[in-house]
């Protein structure tokens, strides 16, 4: 039978009789996830298409639940907030199944098994298996790049400790581009990315077998129960329809592990005990704040010593561009004018980035470490700033006092180091000390060059310890505080006792 209504007021009367469709139906299905993290997870394709195997998971997902498919872009590590803030509706990348996790979040059942695989350079015969990672009677232990805040990051840390040294990156590409320059000696990833990399990277090679099998799950707001329900109920569809094995398939990561994941449709899940208790029973027994303390504090020792190597330096050479500007030919000025704007023009992340991970690529012998290309990049991307202040501070010496040096009989380069620069160095002290602790903040990007200092540590720990993050913000900025404070009452005290020149040449 055919219903003809004759008005368009008819047709929404008769609607208004029908069941409204759930206001969370009609919402899309927002996951959130890092693109940055990279194939097969989710990357972009040559017409710059989010591709890989969660994204056709999650639009599988997404159209079994009938609600579009919406990706939403965050830090792999601070997905969970988003959740916390209703910002996204699961965490969907690569996220493993923790026990710290499923205290807070509801969890689905697993949509992936996963194995630890080491990956080395194909040339590099002093690594045939996990146990040629640490340390022995003789010889170091193996560099060791990992992602921040995984599985793979706390299985090293509690296997190995300090028997390898353990680099932090946030970026699985990065860090497989570093072992295949021979710059890390290995890195260990989870099966998908390791399976992926070694096929785009010939001078990669799998080494030894898979170690630690884990699951992926989503996770989402233990409020939403009927949201989980109808996500495992997608799962089993996927898996028994056999979906999740052609996409598994086509990305080249389905193994036999995967067979598993028909077992757990049915099994007691999350497959702990940890799940099953009160999150006050769940807490682990042991203090950890003495080993969290201990940590912190040997990464504000890094940050103390990225910070009072690297700023003399700047100070150095931001005194040297300021005298050429001021008092050299006119083209060195315009050269070092040059060099002051496209240092303050551009990021700090980027010239580290730069010195790092570019320019050895491009001139192979300026292989700096981690630790010498933190101190290089910090000295000159300040030093831009301190020219600047000297540059002010030499411009405000009346010209009447390099006059009177030179009717003395100075030269002109000696009237100006032994008259005009002890002038400008007293005028500058405000704005230098704030650039000094400007730096000491400034540290913490280094840490995308592999270098645990105090804000990447503070990342770590949050990371394997979310019910601490007030404290460990807390004792973090607490830190910060005792690092820089004493420099600004140094700073005034040399201010009193020097005084401060005046631009009339007067102290």
């Amino acid at each position: 039978m055919t219903l003809r209504f004759r008005t368009a007021a008819a047709f929404a009367a008769a609607l208004s009789f029908l069941p409204p469709l759930a206001a969370q139906d009609q919402q899309p299905l927002r996951w959130g996830t890092d693109p940055t993290g990279g194939a097969p997870y989710i990357y972009q394709d040559n017409d710059g298409k989010f591709v890989g195997f969660e994204v056709e998971i999650a639009d599988f997902l997404a159209a079994k639940l009938g609600r579009a498919s919406q990706m939403v872009k965050g830090d792999w590590d601070k997905l969970p907030e988003l959740l916390d803030k209703k910002e996204i509706d699961v965490v969907f990348n690569g996220y493993e199944l923790r026990e710290d996790m499923v205290r807070k979040y509801a969890v689905t059942r697993p949509y992936y098994v996963y194995r630890l695989q080491l990956v080395a350079h194909k040339d590099d015969a002093t690594i045939e298996g996990w146990a040629d990672l640490p340390a022995r009677e003789g010889r170091k232990g193996k560099s060791v790049g990992v992602l921040n805040g995984t599985v793979a990051h706390e299985y090293l840390k509690e296997k190995y400790g300090d028997k390898i040294d353990l680099k932090i990156n946030p970026d699985v590409a990065t860090v497989m581009g570093l072992v295949k320059d021979r710059r890390l000696d290995a890195t260990v990833q989870d099966g998908p990315a390791a399976v992926y990399f070694c096929k785009e990277m010939p001078q990669l090679r799998p080494v030894g077998e898979g170690r630690n099998p884990g699951f992926y799950v989503i996770y989402l707001a233990k409020s939403d129960p009927a949201l989980l329900d109808k996500l495992n109920a997608a799962f089993r569809d996927g898996v028994t329809s056999g979906r999740f094995e052609a996409i598994y398939r086509k990305y080249g990561i389905w193994n036999d592990d995967q067979e598993r994941l028909g077992y757990w449709l049915d099994r007691p899940w999350p497959p702990f005990a940890a799940a099953n208790k009160s999150e006050e029973e769940a807490k682990p027994k042991s203090n950890p704040w003495p080993r969290m303390l201990r940590e912190l504090v040997e990464a504000a020792g890094v940050t103390v010593l990225l910070a009072v190597i690297s700023f003399p330096l700047a100070v150095l050479l931001g005194l040297l561009v300021a005298v050429g500007r001021v008092y050299g030919p006119g083209w060195l000025a315009a050269v070092l004018g040059v060099y002051v704007e496209v240092l303050r023009g551009t990021p700090l992340l980027l010239q580290l980035y730069t010195i790092y991970y570019l320019i050895p690529k491009v001139f192979p012998g300026f292989d700096l470490t981690p630790f010498q290309a933190g101190i290089f990049g910090l000295a000159v991307n300040y030093s831009a700033y301190e020219a600047e202040n000297y540059r002010a501070g030499l411009l405000a010496i009346p010209r009447g006092q390099s006059e009177a040096a030179l009717s003395l009989g100075m030269t002109k380069w000696t009237a100006i180091r032994r008259v005009v620069v002890p002038q400008a160095v007293r005028i500058v002290i405000p704005p230098v000390t704030n650039d000094f602790i400007a730096l000491f903040k400034d540290t913490s990007v280094c840490s995308v060059i592999l270098i645990t200092e105090l804000t990447r540590k503070y990342n770590e720990l949050y990371n394997f310890n979310r019910d601490y993050i007030v404290e460990l913000a807390a004792v973090t900025a607490g830190l910060y505080l005792l690092m820089s404070y004493p420099l600004a009452l140094a700073a005034r005290l040399l201010e009193r006792r020097l005084g401060t020149a005046h631009p009339g040449g007067r102290p």
